[in-house]
């Protein structure tokens, strides 16, 4: 098969792999520009009004790695279209570079993970106490939102019902979140019966929120990889044949 053919087919399949490769960095700029402007979900309740600020990093870090994936993306297709070596060669060596980055990605998700659950719970458990709090009325937007998600998934404390008992603003130790209960009344508190109240605990349906978004950016991430590989290798097949038909063309 002749250089040129073999350039027009390694073409082809590179703007097809660059054009995943586009896709996927676009999604991660995305989760991560949700998880820093979205303030209306528990996750970011919990995430960005305490000391830790894990999750922030995270974020930014999948908002900063997406963009340059984006930028390394167009070059991709400038570089082939164009048959530029030079920045072809720029091309392999951002991705070689990014690849690095995104092998210590995940790796900073799990040893984070843990830390980041220990941050929610401890944030959970001062939502309740603070709930309801006249003198904290700046903070009745989280009180919104652990309302919809008690209301919303039936749940009740992060443990239980009994979670509420550490919390101090109610008439009395009996009254639970109107939420807690099928009660659309739209009070902090409201007196019920214990059969009315909802027996489980927020804490399983968070976890497994939390679990399922976790696969996900490492199934990004491994996507990402892959592709990169495959880039890597027709982007050097590309390189190197258009070297040969330059060769060729001169003699």
């Amino acid at each position: 098969m002749e250089p040129r053919d073999k350039i027009l087919i390694l073409k082809y399949f590179l703007s097809i792999f660059n054009g995943i490769f586009l896709v996927l960095g676009l999604m991660l700029m995305m989760f991560g520009m949700w998880l820093l402007i979205d303030r209306n979900n528990l996750f970011t309740v919990l995430s960005f009004t305490g000391e830790n600020h894990s999750v922030a990093y995270i974020s930014y870090m999948l908002l900063g790695v997406g963009s340059i994936i984006v930028v390394i993306s167009f070059l991709g297709f400038l570089g082939s279209f164009e048959e530029i070596r030079w920045l072809l060669i720029l091309y392999l060596g951002l991705i070689v570079l990014l690849f690095g980055v995104q092998v210590a990605m995940p790796v900073l998700i799990y040893i984070r993970k843990e830390e980041v659950r220990i941050m929610w719970n401890d944030r959970i458990d001062a939502v309740i106490s603070n709930y309801g709090n006249k003198n904290l009325t700046g903070r009745e937007h989280e009180w919104d939102i652990l309302n919809a998600v008690q209301h919303t998934l039936e749940c009740c404390g992060r443990h239980n019902s009994t979670d509420w008992k550490k919390n101090e603003n109610k008439e009395h130790t009996n009254q639970v979140p109107c939420s807690c209960t099928k009660s659309n009344r739209k009070e902090w508190f409201c007196d019920a019966p214990a059969n009315e109240v909802y027996t489980k605990g927020c804490d399983e349906y968070i976890k497994m929120w939390f679990e399922n978004n976790t696969l996900v950016l490492i199934a990004i991430n491994i996507a990402l990889l892959t592709v990169e590989v495959l880039l890597f290798t027709l982007g050097i097949l590309l390189f190197k044949n258009i070297k040969k038909n330059k060769i060729s063309l001169k003699e």
